[in-house]
């Protein structure tokens, strides 16, 4: 009981100071109609604020699911705008009814489950498979649609793509306002630059031209970014071009993916692979 009374000799000052401040304040709030306003603006301001903070605390959050929903209307509308550019690209009527009603190229989203950079052979491995549409041979690409890789192999739920900063990664590339093409491959120097190698001394590359894909890769669509010419050197014959090309991708940091089919991949292979090619091929 002494202890008790004790600590209320301790502590009596600041309660007798609170309970003075609470009838001041009531006093002050309850004195007049204009006190009365300003308070009640005051505390609505203060509300207001704390209400703004939690509610961008929950929006950021949310950011994640918010950039899957944002990444989705991308691959819808990536595959609309490559029906519109068959349709655009088709001379004919006929042909025009015939090839609107599915595109050449299917869009899909996958996050990146592990990501290797500091290997002469880096892989991807992708968080979705065989049920959710994904099979070898689909490219790659980044959101904003930069080349990244493409799938070599898949199980029902995982993916694992070759990535373009992989010494056996090939594919075609060119300059964007240029028909002259080359061999994109990595050197396993640096992981921001790729190789544009066997481009035509015609060509005549600058530092800062766009690399983009042609159209005769099996794995992308035409015209996918692939970067821009950091420098440019001819062979000692003279006769072609090797090209430093600073990727686009950022390899480093990749989360969410699109992967795209080629359609007529399958069907190319089969025609190329038939007897009679094999026939005029051997002679």
């Amino acid at each position: 009981m002494r202890k008790l009374i004790e600590f209320i000799r301790s502590i009596y000052v600041v309660v007798l100071f609170v309970v003075l401040e609470v009838l001041a304040v009531s006093y002050y709030a309850h004195s007049s109609s204009y006190t009365q306003a300003r308070l009640l603006a005051r505390t609505n301001q203060v509300s207001g604020g704390l209400r703004s903070l939690f509610g961008g605390i929950r929006r950021y959050f949310l950011m994640g699911s918010e950039n899957r929903v944002l990444l989705d209307r991308i691959t819808q509308l990536e595959e609309r705008l490559s029906r519109y550019e068959e349709v655009v690209a088709s001379a004919h009527l006929d042909s025009c009814l015939q090839s609107i009603g599915e595109s050449k190229y299917f869009y899909t989203v996958a996050s990146v489950a592990s990501n290797s950079i500091n290997r002469q052979q880096n892989l991807i491995t992708l968080n979705r498979g065989r049920n959710a549409g994904i099979q070898p041979d689909m490219s790659v690409l980044t959101p904003d649609g930069a080349m990244v890789g493409y799938v070599v192999d898949c199980t029902d739920r995982y993916a694992v793509a070759i990535s373009v900063l992989n010494t056996s990664f090939r594919a075609s590339g060119k300059l964007a306002d240029s028909d002259y093409l080359g061999s994109i491959y990595w050197d396993g120097l640096d992981p921001h630059v790729v190789i544009l190698g066997e481009l035509s001394k015609y060509a005549e590359p600058h530092p800062g031209d766009e690399v983009v894909t042609t159209g005769f890769s099996e794995y992308f669509p035409e015209g996918v970014r692939i970067g821009w010419v950091e420098s440019a050197e001819l062979d000692p014959m003279r006769t072609s071009y090797t090209v430093r090309v600073r990727l686009a991708a950022e390899m480093s940091r990749l989360s969410d993916v699109i992967v795209v089919e080629n359609r007529d991949l399958n069907e190319i292979r089969a025609l190329q692979q038939s007897e009679l090619i094999e026939q005029h091929t051997r002679m």
